[in-house]
């Protein structure tokens, strides 16, 4: 969930927890902080919502890994790691309504992967990829390389909690890279081992409501450009600035004051650009869907509420 400014670069790469090679001073600056303030601090958040999703009954998505990554972190300990230490459950605006929506992120986009590996791609690409586990959580075919790129305090930071864990049989090849999606990203993805003339499944989780439109575009430019027929993309986006009420939201409000992470500060407030209409320029096959739109189809997940700050967020999928 996080945006990404590091210093483009291989930062490690290999099998399973992807753990060959160093991240060297890299780790000291994860372990100072880098990987739990500002944006970064989001990608906790979301894994706090992981872990206390895993241990619901009717579980959206599991993700055994994130709450290692909270208890590793400072300033997270009084934070819940499952529902029973949720006061008010799902009524609670944070880790109830804010929490559910990211499960259900979290298992519509793993269900497009899925589809994405079934249909043959097997390289995935990981823009902002935070704290996300699917390389070694998913199913995924023999042959999958899966490439991570974010920021490099929060990527040795992951790195050093994944190895302390044991070692994950059957878990894709991860590539991990340190680099700025603002800059040249697409340079050290190449050198890693990318191939842009094979199909790949791009994943922008939540890397776009932090980045200025023309982070964006060029985002999206360089993504098309590295493209093969057959590709897909996913990624979050917030339309628009939202009204006083909405920003007024319990989700914000107890957001910003128990955790101290003001979402709103960090969403980048220009005017966004039709991120989907270009690629349906550039020939993508589009679609466009409200959060609730899954949460009706799967039973589960948040409903519309008034003055709803869930009610811009849209989920954008696309096939080149």
């Amino acid at each position: 969930m996080s945006d990404t400014t590091g210093a483009g670069r291989p930062l490690a790469t290999g099998t399973g927890r992807g753990a060959s090679g160093t991240v060297g001073a890299e780790t000291g600056v994860a372990e100072r902080g880098g990987a739990e303030t500002g944006v970064a601090r989001t990608a906790l958040l979301v894994a706090a919502a992981r872990a206390i999703e895993t241990h619901r009954p009717d579980a959206l998505a599991r993700d055994p890994y994130a709450e290692h990554f909270v208890r590793a972190a400072g300033g997270c300990a009084d934070w819940p790691l499952h529902p029973d230490d949720v006061p008010g459950g799902e009524t609670d605006p944070l880790w109830g309504r804010l929490g559910r929506y990211f499960a259900l992120r979290t298992r519509v986009l793993d269900d497009h992967l899925g589809h994405s590996a079934q249909s043959g791609e097997r390289q995935v690409v990981l823009l902002g990829a935070g704290l996300d586990t699917r390389a070694l959580r998913l199913p995924w075919p023999e042959g999958t390389v899966v490439y991570e790129i974010d920021q490099a305090p929060v990527l040795a930071f992951k790195q050093r909690v994944l190895d302390a864990l044991p070692p994950v049989p059957g878990a894709a090849e991860r590539r991990v890279l340190a680099a700025d999606v603002r800059e040249d990203w697409a340079g050290p993805l190449k050198e890693a081992g990318f191939d842009p003339s094979q199909r790949t499944a791009w994943l922008a989780e939540g890397l776009f409501l932090y980045l200025p439109a023309a982070a964006e575009a060029r985002v999206l430019a360089d993504l098309h450009a590295h493209s093969a027929p057959g590709s897909s993309l996913a990624y979050e986006i917030k339309l628009g600035l939202e009204s006083a009420a909405v920003r007024d939201s319990p989700v914000y409000a107890h957001t910003r004051d128990r955790l101290g992470i003001d979402l709103l500060g960090l969403f980048d407030t220009g005017p966004r650009p039709d991120s989907a209409a270009t690629l349906t320029q550039l020939g993508w096959r589009t679609e466009t869907r409200t959060p609730f739109d899954h949460s009706r189809a799967l039973g589960r997940g948040p409903l519309p509420e008034p003055n709803d700050a869930l009610a811009a967020n849209r989920w954008v999928f696309a096939l080149r």
